[in-house]
């Protein structure tokens, strides 16, 4: 009888990658909040708060992009609707923060401001655990991957697929943000929520406060970025990489695809969860703009243009278009949609790979 081995895994990175990766480690925990808080201010080298905060604010995007490689660079599903799951996280977040402002707020009540505004006498049931730190961490990955669930379940159990499912998560996206845009949901409607004051009762508009949030979302990063590495060098990422080729081949070889399309779905959503979570003390508001079709197509883009299926291209992909936004909104912001456009055109013809696939194949690698 003849028995087949399946090939070994490959290490997560290699040797060249784990020093790569420890040099940016090394950046983000150590130069960074050195050359933030003990170089002068007039230094060249000093790294300014707006820098900490603007590149915080991009990591929090990176993340997203990288969620957004696990579910369509990895398993060819384009989720048009991932912007929901950020702000789902950075609304956990921010009611959390919310309740930290205690009598501090305009109204100096125990109200968020925007309630005593429209004469509401007590939470609502929805924030009920929102003075708990312990409990926001849970509905940080409880609710987008509750969410992300129910809805996975049906979708793929019906066999949506293609532009039908892009349609349909746009659709749940844009629904999703009309609800919270009515002030009686809650959420402090078309205004949000901000004026945040505290996190864990210190304050969170001071350089070291920035600072640690800075690190924090550096490293979560780099953990998720290891933990896909992980998850996609055995068997669960090939069969991923089978139903992104050849769908109806992995019917025919026993397997079925919808608990790997549900749990990397759930998963990308969790990741999304936890990078708005982040987004919210260090940005200072979230509201239902977060959740507009346009935001998750964004997300698209970023993986576009850095490369999908390669993990680090998203990342890439997040800073170079969020960099070029900072920019172009500031000297030309008539143009920036403009531009944006014709980036992703250009990414879809000229560059399907990528920016890292084009570096790729330039240094001679496949």
């Amino acid at each position: 009888m003849t028995t087949h081995q399946l090939p070994s895994s490959p290490p997560i990175l290699s040797a060249s990658g784990w020093t790569a990766f420890m040099l940016v480690f090394i950046a983000i925990a150590v130069i960074a909040p050195i050359l933030n808080t003990m170089v002068p201010v007039g230094s060249v080298f000093h790294m300014s708060d707006f820098a900490v905060a603007f590149i915080g604010k991009i990591m929090c995007y990176a993340i997203c992009a990288l969620a957004m490689d696990l579910i369509w660079g990895y398993t060819g599903i384009l989720s048009l609707g991932h912007g929901l799951f950020f702000a789902l996280g950075g609304y956990a977040m921010g009611m959390y923060l919310m309740r930290q402002i205690g009598r501090d707020g305009d109204y100096k009540s125990d109200l968020p401001d925007f309630m005593v505004f429209l004469d509401w006498k007590e939470l609502p049931w929805n924030w009920a655990l929102s003075d708990s730190f312990v409990a926001t961490l849970i509905l940080i990955v409880l609710v987008p991957g509750l969410v992300s669930f129910v809805f996975g379940y049906f979708a793929f159990r019906s066999r949506i697929k293609g532009v039908y499912f892009s349609i349909i998560t746009q659709a749940m996206t844009f629904a999703a943000m009309l609800l919270f845009f009515r002030n009686e949901t809650g959420f402090g409607g078309n205004n949000g929520l901000t004026d945040f004051k505290r996190i864990l009762n210190l304050p969170i508009a001071t350089p070291s406060m920035r600072m640690t949030l800075f690190v924090i979302t550096g490293l979560t990063l780099l953990g998720f970025y290891l933990f896909a590495k992980w998850l996609l060098r055995g068997k669960y990422g090939r069969v991923l990489l089978a139903i992104r080729d050849a769908e109806s081949r992995v019917m025919f070889s026993g397997y079925s695809p919808l608990p790997y399309k549900l749990s990397i779905w759930v998963l990308s959503a969790i990741m999304c969860g936890v990078a708005g979570a982040l987004y919210v003390p260090q940005v200072g508001i979230i509201n239902p703009s977060e959740m507009s079709p346009a935001q998750s197509i964004e997300i698209a883009i970023w993986a576009a243009v850095g490369g999908r299926g390669t993990l680090i291209g998203p990342i890439v992909g997040a800073f170079l278009v969020n960099g070029a936004k900072s920019w172009l909104t500031v000297t030309s912001p008539e143009f920036w949609l403009y531009f944006l456009g014709a980036l992703f055109i250009a990414v879809t013809l000229y560059l399907p790979n990528g920016v890292v696939g084009l570096l790729r194949k330039k240094g001679g690698r496949s």
